[in-house]
């Protein structure tokens, strides 16, 4: 209603141009009737009046913003009327004739007055002018050129007045669009000024020519109806092309606005608008392109059932005077002031996936027409090419910037908004990477399937996405691990903003009739301590994650530390490769004491790898670096060589002593690995319960059966199975029933723990008493103390291992340690070496 309003005011401005050019009609009228008082001539002029009203339909429109320039025949029998008639009849008839057209066609007051004062201003400075210049004898080019003058004189005036009204009302711009069309004009001016002057040397010559020239001017009616046709199809394919190759190349952000905009300017239209209805992930579009303002605005002129019914019914609908009005849709669209609209229904195939509409043909006297049909139905369709490629891209944008599973940010998107992120440095704050490792998710894959396993990444996601901070970007990194940056105060901030994060994942999981506990390793990093690019945070926070895995449910913060280690591993890959072949690898041994008597059992065989450039290297390290190139299965062999050859070499001198020989979990799952430890016992000749292996607590009490098949085939073979590192996971004592093991090593964590933590001593007493009672033999590591001797021996545990009894040895050092520590006086020969008593 307001926009109506402010046209209304807008249209009433036009006064300030009809004023004067009435008073200019005023005053050329009275000056033509004090110059020449005379009327006359009623008859022809009667017949002239009759024929400039007859032919004032316009042939050819051009369209100027919200009005139409209109070329009509009506100069041709003006210029008979000039030679004929006196000014003052002349003004008179061709005003009237106006007027009549006017009403006619129900013009707006203002629009209908500015039309009589410019036809009577142009026309009596036209008579003022015949007046001026010599008086018209004959037909001969004198006159012709007079009324040639004068004609393009009216011509002139009319054009100048429509230019000054769209200045007026719509500002300078308009006012050229508008004076662009003079050269069409005038040339059309002309041709029908030449019509009307051959048709006064016909009429001069015998007025029995009317008969020749009224089949004349239907013919010329007709080509000119036939040239209009061509410019408007010449002018809609030009627009066409345009609108075609700007949809090619124009951005994904432009398209509508050009669209529409185009869309509009070629169906000479007031209104176009985009109707796209919400769609998975898309929400609604509506969009509406108006003649005369800048941009889209959100609504459209006519009412939402005209756009839903054409969606429905899958076809185009149209309402108009010249369309057809259906009564029910005018019904409907009436009260908006709707005069003709066509809507056509976007097609993606089969599907309707929106309408494009255009509302209210520009102009007074302008209507869609049936015609029109065909060439929006094809602009539609380039339309929804156009729409539907563009859909199809932010798709394909979206799929490459986001997890498919969860609808989180990929690292891709997270690495690129983390890259922006560490550009602007904000004083007292930094930039927080923190990196959530699902545990246990193959575990959950294994046993229940990769659709459980799905659903707890979509839950950890939905946790995540709702406990963050507002501020923050959530991301899955991929596989197991989620990814979370924004800004804060501290490292200590990042550091508790995880704790907190862990703790909401850590809540029960309910699938169905399921519940599962699901916990988190957590690394940290920020900008800028830890990194000054996100391509150094992201592998940074990815070894503080790594780290956190060694303590189950930890938050790491990165340290420098990390990233040397890892380097070292990486340089490590080569050379070990390289030790493997050349033999640089040694075998160290540590004995295994009862500790009731102090008698040797047996000896556990570990790795040692001195490094000719890096000096020592740890086995976790070497040992990361085999699982991690393969080279696993042959460093687990060069052991279990070294140990069984020293097993059978002692076995020779009259010691047979054990040997216990580390294995990761990765050859739990290797089938020939069996088969490989039955070869190596038959090839070095050493009976297999002289042989033990000892498997990591997590490798053997994961939850699952898959290490059961292995160890119950080594079983079978006699050789000794040890749980190592037992206490360290999450794993419970009655776990151990199911599995066919013989023996339980207790980490020394715990065991260096009891005499300062009842805890501890709590720990491993409960260890020893339910693992007697399963009938397995208990390991205690790391005994250092005779403190913690005493309490072990208290406690009822029957073996350990230690610095109190010796630290791991060369074989020619542990030869000497035997000679050393070893209690000559032992009774029976047959039995066991034992220890001399350590002070």
């Amino acid at each position: 209603m307001a926009s109506r309003d402010q046209r209304r005011k807008s249209t009433e401005r036009a006064w300030f141009i009809t004023a004067p050019l009435a008073l200019l009609a005023i005053v050329f009228s009275t000056a033509i009737g004090v110059l020449r008082p005379e009327f006359g001539k009623w008859g022809l002029a009667f017949v002239l009046f009759v024929a400039m009203t007859g032919i004032s339909i316009p042939v050819l429109n051009v369209i100027v913003r919200r009005q139409s320039v209109g070329v009509t025949l009506t100069e041709v029998p003006l210029v008979v009327a000039l030679f004929f008639l006196p000014p003052l009849t002349v003004v008179l008839i061709y005003t009237l004739s106006v007027l009549i057209w006017s009403a006619s066609h129900r013009f707006a007051p203002a629009k209908l007055w500015f039309n009589v004062a410019k036809a009577a201003a142009a026309t009596s400075l036209a008579g003022l002018l015949l007046l001026a210049l010599p008086p018209l004898e004959g037909v001969g080019p004198g006159t012709w050129g007079i009324l040639f003058l004068a004609v393009n004189t009216i011509t002139l005036v009319s054009l100048l007045s429509v230019a000054g009204v769209h200045v007026l009302l719509q500002g300078w711009q308009a006012g050229r669009e508008a004076l662009r069309t003079a050269p069409s004009v005038f040339l059309t001016t002309s041709i029908n000024a030449s019509v009307g002057l051959l048709v006064l040397i016909a009429l001069k010559t015998t007025w029995w020519s009317v008969l020749l020239l009224a089949a004349l001017f239907a013919a010329l009616f007709q080509v000119y109806r036939s040239y209009s046709q061509f410019f408007r199809q010449h002018r809609t394919l030009t627009g066409m092309y345009d609108l075609t190759r700007l949809l090619t190349n124009s951005a994904e952000g432009a398209l509508a606005d050009i669209l529409l905009d185009r869309v509009r300017a070629l169906m000479q239209a007031e209104y176009a608008t985009l109707w796209l209805p919400a769609q998975r992930r898309h929400p609604e579009v509506l969009l509406t392109a108006r003649v005369d303002t800048p941009g889209l605005l959100d609504f459209a002129p006519t009412p939402t059932v005209f756009r839903e019914q054409a969606r429905e019914l899958g076809k185009t609908l149209s309402i108009g005077r010249l369309l057809g009005d259906d009564t029910a849709l005018r019904r409907e669209v009436g009260a908006q002031q709707v005069k003709d609209a066509i809507v056509v229904p976007l097609r993606s195939g089969q599907a309707v996936i929106g309408t494009l509409e255009v509302t209210n043909r520009l102009s007074d006297i302008g209507h869609f027409t049936t015609s029109d049909i065909p060439v929006f139905e094809t602009v539609a369709a380039h339309a929804a090419v156009a729409l539907e490629n563009s859909r199809l891209v932010d798709r394909l944008r979206h799929d490459a910037y986001h997890d498919a599973l969860t609808t989180l940010p990929n690292r891709r998107r997270i690495t690129a908004a983390l890259a922006e992120a560490v550009k602007i440095r904000a004083p007292g704050e930094v930039v927080a990477v923190l990196l959530f490792d699902v545990d246990g998710l193959r575990q959950v894959n294994e046993s229940l399937g990769h659709a459980a396993g799905d659903k707890v990444l979509v839950e950890v996601a939905e946790r995540l996405r709702a406990c963050a901070p507002s501020s923050a970007l959530v991301g899955r990194a991929g596989g197991d691990e989620f990814l979370v940056t924004l800004r804060l105060e501290n490292a200590e901030a990042a550091l508790e903003l995880a704790a907190q994060l862990r703790e909401q994942i850590r809540d029960e999981m309910v699938f169905d009739a399921l519940t599962l506990d699901v916990d988190t390793a957590v690394g940290v990093a920020v900008h800028p301590d830890h990194g000054s690019d996100a391509a150094v945070l992201l592998q940074r926070v990815d070894l503080a994650a790594t780290a956190a895995k060694a303590v189950p449910g930890s938050v790491q913060l990165f340290n420098p530390a990390l990233e040397s280690r890892s380097l070292r591993r990486l340089g490590l890959a080569g050379d070990l490769r390289r030790a493997l072949d050349e033999g640089e690898l040694e075998v160290y041994f540590q004995p295994k004491v009862t500790l009731r008597d102090r008698r040797l059992l047996g000896v556990e065989c570990l790795a040692r790898w001195e490094h000719p450039a890096h000096g020592t290297v740890s086995p976790e390290d070497f040992v990361a670096v085999a699982e991690h190139t393969g080279q696993l299965g042959r460093l687990t062999e060069f052991v279990l060589r070294e140990g069984l050859r020293r097993s059978r070499d002692w076995s020779r001198t009259g010691q047979p002593l054990a040997v216990a020989v580390n294995i990761a979990a990765r050859s739990l799952t290797d089938r020939h690995f069996p088969d490989r430890v039955g070869e190596l016992l038959t090839e070095y000749g050493v009976p297999p319960q002289l042989l033990t292996v000892e498997i990591p607590e997590a490798a053997v009490l994961d939850g699952t059966e898959r290490p059961i098949p292995t160890l119950r085939r080594l079983r079978d073979l006699g050789v000794r199975l040890a749980v190592d590192d037992f206490g360290t996971g999450n794993s419970s004592l009655a776990q151990l029933r199911r599995l066919p093991v013989h023996e339980v090593k207790v980490d020394r964590s715990f065991v260096q723990g009891m005499a300062t933590d009842p805890g501890d001593l709590a720990i491993v007493n409960a260890v020893v008493s339910l693992s007697q009672q399963f009938g397995l033999s208990v390991v205690a590591e790391g005994v250092e103390s005779e403190l913690t001797l005493e309490l072990l021996q208290d406690i009822g545990c029957e073996i350990g291992q230690g610095f109190l009894f010796s630290r791991p040895l060369p074989y020619e050092r542990l030869e000497a340690w035997f000679g050393a520590q070893t209690d000559q006086e032992a009774i029976d020969p047959d039995a066991l070496p034992r220890l001399r008593v350590v002070p």
